[in-house]
């Protein structure tokens, strides 16, 4: 069934689940449920609509606009139109976001808010785009002929003619036809556009069927980007299954929603588990001694529970009980803050740390932490249900091969490879070998089981003067977990030590400095303190034990101002561009190796 088209697997879902929510929003304090023939419907109208403003079969169409259910209507009745979609990071700068309309030759684009559409109606005072629609009905429109509301977009595709031109165009669908360009955020160059067709998103649906068991019964709550692959093909995955997908608009209130939502799956990258494992942590620490030790106790038998399932081995009755104990008294109340009713949790987007997943597959959330990239439409291997290796990436999913290359690079093959990088033949050559294999960019190893290990990005290792490589992913991610650490940027590169560029918690560092009666004027005059200092050299030594010499940071300096995708510090992926942060902050950086 998966290697049908997308649209028409979608069609068959419309007409056996007819009123079941496919969709579900909160608004007004409320949370609404969008039915399956509803979004039948507007996937309908939104196609026709398209024809109707003069779009051609293959034509690019972008979605610049954070997480809503009509972010998916547009995207599918773009699909259904025989149409591109090229999603658009919500936070892409009027540069970003012209060279992607231009690359694209994106004609059509729907905005989401009023920051996205002022953005685009530049574009399109300068004759770059001819049409805009705005997808939240708040936008104002500023007057301008050429842009209308979705909800009104909708209406003016609600046309006999075009429901015909829409008809024949279902007649002409190929499951090698373009279904997305997303053009990766890249921490150098230029940005690339990844070509995926309906065929690797065919493979995508039948590689996670063999791995996951997803149903009609299903919550997934939509918090990562759309315009991410991660989470746009897992949306996809989720209404392939007939589940329900939840959308927030944003991310950093996951929490707050959550346990309203009540997800049984969530996609997440490891930043917010380590958050979260932080802040447990924290509150653990300040209870009292009794209820410490019982957390302790606690956690130590969750932690048994996993190594005798890994091991294959069967528990023993004793431990059952001491489980059963664990879970009334400690285990159900965590669980309770991501909805209570979690299955799995698919991880991925950079290196969880071993000490927080355990943490977590110890009280009972099942993280299916994996690895994948856009050119491979996403998952490349993740967790299998009980048997992950700790520390691994999980085995690759069916139909995936994996291997080693020149430096132990991963190399995939697999049908869902993308097809290329658009307008880029140079570049698409680059990355694959004369054997079929897409070359990575990531270094690994495997073992005899079929177990992945990732060990750093091959363009980010850093050698010191000494001649030792770091992996700044490992040490970042190592002192990351604190909760007193926001963002970490490291640097190595041709120095004979590790530095730190760290921009704390200011939440967490202001609570401690009331806690030892700290006075302070301003941000900058707090982090330059000598007690908040010592305070964190003392929790940087503590946190980096694990870490070889030669890894660990010697040095650091506190930072007042977060990393921004709007100063180019970071991608919307949130990885760091080093290049960027490095030159901003030379002086700081040089200042840390000048008096050694």
């Amino acid at each position: 069934m998966s290697q049908l088209h997308l649209v028409h697997l979608l069609r068959e879902r419309i007409a056996r689940l007819g009123n079941k929510a496919a969709l579900r929003v909160q608004q007004d304090g409320q949370w609404r449920a969008i039915g399956w023939r509803t979004l039948g419907q507007a996937m309908d109208y939104c196609a026709q609509a398209l024809i109707r403003a003069g779009h051609q079969e293959c034509d690019m169409v972008g979605i610049y606009a954070r997480n809503m259910p009509e972010w998916t209507q547009a995207d599918l009745g773009t699909l259904a139109a025989r149409g591109v979609s090229v999603p658009i990071y919500p936070t892409s700068t009027l540069d970003q976001l012209r060279y992607i309309v231009r690359d694209a030759r994106i004609k059509i684009l729907f905005v989401g808010e009023q920051p996205q559409f002022d953005q685009a109606l530049q574009l399109l005072e300068h004759g770059e785009i001819r049409q805009i629609v705005a997808l939240d009905g708040s936008v104002d429109l500023r007057g301008c002929k050429q842009a209308s509301h979705f909800q009104a977009f909708l209406v003016s595709g609600n046309h006999p003619a075009s429901e015909q031109a829409l008809r024949e165009r279902e007649r002409q669908y190929r499951m090698d036809d373009l279904l997305t360009l997303i053009y990766t955020s890249g921490t150098t160059g230029e940005p690339k556009g990844v070509m995926l067709d309906f065929a690797n998103m065919a493979a995508c649906f039948e590689m996670h069927n063999s791995r996951l068991d997803l149903s009609e019964q299903d919550v997934s709550l939509c918090m990562l980007p759309l315009s991410h692959v991660f989470e746009r093909a897992w949306t996809y995955y989720v209404l392939y299954c007939g589940a329900e997908n939840v959308y927030i608009r944003d991310p950093q209130k996951v929490m707050e929603v959550i346990g309203e939502v009540k997800p049984t799956v969530m996609c997440a990258v490891p930043r917010l588990y380590e958050k979260a494992y932080a802040m447990i942590q924290a509150k653990v620490a300040q209870a009292p001694a009794l209820r410490r030790a019982l957390f302790g106790w606690a956690t130590g038998v969750g932690k048994q529970m996993v190594a005798t399932r890994q091991a294959g081995k069967s528990a023993s009755p004793w431990l059952y009980v001491q489980l059963a104990l664990a879970e009334r008294l400690v285990f159900r109340k965590l669980r309770a803050r991501f909805g209570g009713r979690t299955r799995f949790l698919p991880v991925a987007g950079a290196r969880l740390a071993d000490d927080v997943n355990l943490f977590f597959q110890a009280m009972g959330l099942n993280l299916k932490y994996g690895y994948g990239m856009t050119e491979t439409t996403a998952t490349v291997c993740c967790y299998e249900d009980q048997a992950f290796k700790l520390g691994s990436i999980g085995t690759a999913l069916n139909g995936i091969e994996v291997k080693l290359g020149e430096n132990n690079e991963l190399l995939v093959r697999s049908p869902t490879v993308m097809r290329g990088y658009y307008n880029k033949p140079q570049a698409t050559a680059e990355v694959m070998t004369e054997d079929g294999f897409l070359r990575t960019g990531d270094a690994g190893e495997l073992d005899s089981q079929g177990n992945i290990y990732f060990t750093e990005r091959l363009k980010e290792l850093m050698k010191t003067s000494n001649g030792k490589y770091v992996a700044p992913q490992l040490v970042e991610g190592t002192l990351g977990k604190d909760r007193f650490i926001e963002q970490i940027a490291i640097v190595a590169d041709a120095r004979h030590f590790v530095s730190a560029l760290i921009v704390p918690c200011f939440e967490s560092l202001e609570e401690y400095a009331r806690s030892i009666n700290l006075q302070y004027q301003c941000k900058t005059e707090l982090l330059r303190h000598s007690r908040v200092m010592e305070f964190f050299e003392a929790r940087i030594q503590g946190l980096q034990q694990e870490l070889a010499k030669f890894e660990q940071v010697k040095k650091f300096t506190l930072l007042p101002i977060a990393f921004s995708m709007e100063l180019g510090e970071i991608t919307p992926t949130m990885k760091l561009r080093r290049k960027i942060i490095e030159a901003k902050y030379q002086d700081e950086i040089e200042a840390m190796y000048s008096h050694v």
